[in-house]
Order: C-alpha cells, then structure tokens, then sequence
C-alpha cells in the first residue's frame, strides 16, 4: 500500500450561527450549514475540506451534499491522492457534473492531504505567484438603516471595496441602500451583487443611480439570471462597467461561451460550485480568452475561504477578491488559516496544506 493511498473518507455535519442573517437576492441564511469532510492517508496524513452548499444560490443543501458526500468519498477509497486530478475527475463523472460542494470538500480534503505531507503550503501548490490578497466586504440585503452602519463599519476597518447586494424582493430599497452606503462610506468602491435578481434595464439603471450619487461602481456581478444570456450581453453592452458573470459560469465550457457571445468581462470563480480541479480549468480558459478573474465563495469559515485564497494568491492575476464571509461567522471552530488585518489577508503564516485544523482534533468523532 502507498502512504498516500487514501484509507478512509470521514463526513460530518458543520453548523456555523452567524452575527446576522446573510441576505442575497435569493434569500437570506440565519446559519452556515456546511459539511466537513476529512481524508486520512495509508501513513495517517489527514487532510480537511469543507462543503459549503447554499440554496439560494443554486439549490445545493445540507442534506443533498451530505448524501452526496458519502457516496462520493466510498467512491475515492483506495486512489492515491498524488493523482488527485484523475480522483477529482472520478468525482465529476460519479455525480454527472453536479454535487458541487460534496465534490469541492473532497478535493480540498485530499489535496490538503497531500500537501500536508509534502510540506508545502497550498498556495505554493498552486503555482506560488504569492500570498497576500486584499478582499472586500458584503454588504448583504436589508434596510437602507443597516447598509449604512455596515458601510460606515467597513470604512472604519479600512475596506476600501463594497460588495452590495442588491436585486430580489427588495430591490425597490436598493436605491436607498446604494445612497446610504455612499454617504457612509464615500470614498470606497462598490461591487453591486444581483445574484441573478434583476432586470437588464434594472441593473443598468441602478448603475446609473450609483454614478450620479458620486460612487464608483468597480464591477456589476451576475446582474440576470443565470440563463438570461440575452441580459447578460445587453449589460456588457450598455453599463458602462466590468460585468461578471457568477451564476453564468459553473464549468469551463460556460467560460467560453461567455467570451464567444461577449456576455461578460469577469468570471467569478467559486471552489463549491464544481471543485478545485473545474476551478482551475475555469482560470486557465477565461485567461486565455482575455476574461479577467475573480475570486469568490459562498458562506463559508476560514477553512473554505483560505483554499480558495491559496488559489488565487498562487496563480496570482486576481482583480476581484470576494473572501470575506468568516467575518460574518459568529464562531470559529478551526485553528489556523489567512491572517486578516481589515481588509489585508496574508498566507505567510501556512506552512503546509491550507493550514486549517479543526478545533475537535479526534478524526474518529465525524465516525460516531
């Protein structure tokens, strides 16, 4: 047997309570209802990753990625985790492309692993380009009230980036919203967030409002939804502003028909929607069609966060870093990760894998 055979995959429940709900378009999320995964290697390497399924986003739950979870991680024992990219294609077949976040856990989980007992720090893994990132911070959907305390927090931290959540059952308020966060925080950058939430006409207008109102607006992100590609080329078209698509993009296949039909300048890339391995295809096909890259996620700890951060920090070439969600977290059950210093995240500190270990350290308990 090979040290790095994979003996076993361990899967439990991780309930995370937030400060505040975590407001999108979609809905808004009390708690993070998130699983983790654990691999152990043939030597006892361990390796944690995290799935973080989000309903509003695009219908993953905790139940569904649990299951999927399970059935996924019996599947990958027995592989060596040094051929990681033919387990994470194993995945991708088992679950006929979806099961995104169950897929997602299991890699980060192995590929934790592995570098773990290489002795080399994901982001080195990943290509080393460096180890710092600067991230924004949500601003999620509520009342213009809340958007401006939480604008007028932000500033005091040093963000000088703003993602706004806008669109949905409340978009009326996003006008409002848009005016308080300006005059609470006006000299910060805004990313306006519609999760698939708004018109065309609506996303251009509300663009237009933020401009008279003074703001730069940095990026409209997935404006439409998801399948409203029609939407989507009108406002690359029309805005005035880098457009991203999120939702849009879930594969590298979407990538290229982003770039073919114009539909948008910026990918956002997301580990849960479809594992690293996609996540990696996804950078290295909008690069080559002169997309430029964001990097984002779902509500997720630092574990999940810190991955991704290794991603994009290593390759490097990131315009937009979306990593902010351990903030909104009320607790934190892992050890280890991204320092964070306001808005700067720093990697220097990880010395192998993505550096996250749960604060429960005894594996066996996912098996009780």
């Amino acid at each position: 047997m090979s040290p790095s055979q994979i003996r076993r995959v361990l899967v439990e429940t991780l309930d995370i309570p937030l400060h505040e709900p975590f407001g999108i378009a979609g809905g808004a999320h009390e708690r993070a209802a998130n699983l983790l995964v654990t691999v152990e290697l043939a030597d006892g390497t361990f390796g944690f990753g995290e799935a973080a399924p989000l309903p509003a986003f695009n219908g993953e739950t905790q139940e569904a990625s649990r299951a999927a979870a399970l059935e996924l991680g019996a599947g990958v024992v027995g592989a060596d985790a040094r051929a990681w990219r033919g387990v994470a294609g194993a995945l991708r077949a088992t679950a006929g492309g979806g099961a995104g976040a169950a897929r997602c856990a299991i890699e980060t989980a192995v590929l934790d692993a592995l570098t773990r007992r290489a002795h080399m720090p994901l982001w080195a893994f990943f290509g080393g380009s460096g180890t710092a990132l600067t991230t924004d911070i949500t601003i999620t959907t509520g009342s213009p009230e809340r958007a401006e305390e939480a604008a007028r927090r932000a500033a005091a931290m040093g963000f000088g980036v703003l993602k706004v959540k806008v669109g949905g059952v409340l978009a009326a308020s996003d006008p409002a919203r848009i005016e308080a966060i300006c005059a609470a925080a006006p000299s910060a950058s805004l990313i306006l967030d519609g999760n698939g939430g708004l018109t065309a006409e609506g996303a251009i207008a509300l663009v237009a409002h933020a401009r008279r109102l003074g703001a730069t607006v940095a990026l409209l992100e997935q404006p439409v939804p998801r399948d409203d590609w029609e939407g989507m080329k009108e406002v690359t078209r029309r805005a005035g502003v880098d457009v991203a698509a999120d939702e849009s993009v879930t594969c590298a296949g979407d990538v290229l028909r982003i770039a073919a039909e114009r539909a948008a300048t910026i990918v956002n890339i997301k580990l849960m929607k479809g594992g690293i391995a996609e996540a990696l295809d996804i950078a290295a096909t909008a690069r080559a069609a002169g997309l430029g890259l964001m990097i984002g996620g779902m509500v997720e700890s630092v574990l999940a966060m810190t991955t991704s951060a290794c991603l994009a920090a290593g390759l490097g070439g990131f315009s937009f870093v979306d990593l902010d969600t351990p903030m909104f977290l009320a607790e934190n059950p892992f050890d280890g990760g991204f320092a964070q210093a306001g808005p700067a995240l720093s990697l220097d500190g990880i010395r192998a894998g993505h550096g996250v270990v749960p604060r429960r350290r005894d594996p066996d308990a996912a098996a009780r």
